[in-house]
């Protein structure tokens, strides 16, 4: 029997409504114009006050643990708008719940609140002067890594949602954390221990009620005021920190043959790591980092001394590669030890982040919303080797994690300060379109489940 065929214009006509159907698609979101509309209109309304919050919280930083005044001020915003506020979550963290009219799904929008012991030298009329205890020490503090940003943003898409209730079909879950950037071990860390996204996990905070999905930015001054950058999948790496202490035998220096040289020892273990990263893992399924950024050992230059103490990082963007690749640093550094006669001890922490994961269908259906809210102005971006404790949300429940442009004006690539630098700042008319964006992201997840 003979096969029909089609005609030619027909098949290309048939693609072509096809490409259409699916860039329709693509493009639309759940938001109808009155929500846009409010969105848009309420989140430039609040501009002065995103500034005024901002800079209050930058005059007045606090460490990773220390964020009291700052919780008080977050707590005290979110009670006003009439949301259910619980405190002292996992440390000084603050939990704000909006019940909106109409029953759904629960989603999550998070921001991080600490600050950084950095000496600020931005110059601004509104920089730091705060010195706190840090590591036993009294040190200047600074917000660097724009936390203070997020923390004012949050608060404006409270207020801006909550203004939206009637509509509102679900629940959003406003949480605010502490100690992202980490405990240092005056606090009290440990190995395995406790803070940050983790600790609030572990007192409940993606439960009662039940997150179904969880949304964050990051303020990055290296991206177009205003602009996106995301990516589907690995994001930041997985951060661990190194820890080896290298026991040798302490000696003479002009008879090291009485001893065990743990400095020659150390030396040998930096270089044998290297080929780890170079020889080992299979970088062509994704990158990966081990840098020694410390060397501690002797007091004297005759005396051989006892012990030295190395301090590094790993940074990994697939799980099963950062376990593979802890066990093969453990074990080189171990057996070079051995082979020279010392011990070689391998520790990591007690700062460990996993990889900050976007899921992939929330973040594919999270893109019109996005492109909405900034004109367009939404990039993939590549890898970040730096890291994120947003990914312990991620690890629970489907997230997305995505960077909010905010280059000052007059900078560029080549001379704005990046994050944790002592001149870090950012354009604060940014804060609009964060507040915009996560805002439409929270409606439009509830509207689509």
């Amino acid at each position: 029997m003979k096969r029909q065929t089609r005609p030619l214009l027909v098949v290309l006509a048939s693609v072509a409504l096809s490409v259409a159907s699916l860039e329709a698609k693509a493009s639309t979101t759940s938001l109808v114009p009155a929500d846009l509309a409010t969105i848009e209109q309420r989140s430039a309304g609040m501009q002065s006050r995103l500034v005024e919050w901002r800079r209050d919280f930058h005059r007045h930083p606090e460490l990773s643990g220390q964020e009291e005044r700052t919780a008080r001020k977050v707590a005290e915003h979110l009670k006003s708008l009439g949301l259910e506020v619980t405190t002292g979550v996992g440390g000084h963290g603050v939990v704000g719940l909006l019940k909106g009219a109409l029953p759904g799904k629960v989603v999550a929008l998070r921001a991080d609140m600490d600050a950084l012991p950095v000496v600020e030298e931005t110059g601004l009329p509104f920089a730091s002067r705060v010195v706190a205890d840090y590591m036993g020490k009294p040190t200047p503090v600074m917000h660097a890594c724009g936390h203070d940003g997020h923390t004012a943003i949050l608060m404006g898409v409270a207020e801006l949602l909550s203004q939206m209730r009637p509509q509102l079909k679900g629940t959003v879950k406003f949480i605010f954390q502490p100690a992202e950037e980490g405990i240092p071990d005056s606090a009290g860390a440990k190995e395995g221990a406790s803070w940050g996204a983790k600790a609030m996990i572990e007192q409940g905070v993606l439960q009662n009620p039940r997150v179904d999905a969880i949304f964050g930015l990051h303020i990055n001054p290296g991206l177009p005021s205003g602009s996106i950058g995301y990516r589907s999948g690995p994001l930041m790496a997985g951060a661990d920190e190194i820890h080896i202490h290298v026991e040798g035998k302490q000696a003479h220096g002009a008879s090291p043959w009485n001893g065990v040289d743990p400095i020659v020892v150390s030396s040998q273990i930096i270089l044998g790591l290297q080929t780890i990263v170079s020889r080992q893992l299979n970088i062509s399924q994704e990158p990966a980092v081990v840098s020694i950024g410390a060397i501690a050992g002797g007091n004297r230059s005759n005396i051989v001394p006892e012990s030295v103490k190395l301090l590094g990082t790993l940074r990994t963007f697939d799980e099963p590669m950062r376990n593979d690749a802890k066990q093969r640093i453990a074990r080189t550094a171990n057996l070079i030890a051995e082979s020279a006669g010392a011990r070689a001890k391998v520790n990591f922490g007690p700062l460990n982040y996993s990889v900050t994961t976007n899921d992939a269908s929330l973040t594919e259906a999270s893109l019109p919303v996005l492109n909405q809210m900034t004109g367009n102005r939404v990039s993939v971006i590549p890898k970040r080797s730096a890291s994120e404790d947003f990914s312990e949300y991620q690890r629970l429940v489907p997230g997305m994690f995505f960077l909010l442009g905010a280059m000052p004006e007059g900078k560029s690539l080549e001379t704005v300060a990046p994050n944790h630098s002592p001149k870090f700042d950012f354009n604060e008319d940014a804060m609009a379109v964060g507040v915009r964006s996560l805002s439409a992201l929270a409606i439009d997840y509830l509207n689509r489940h």
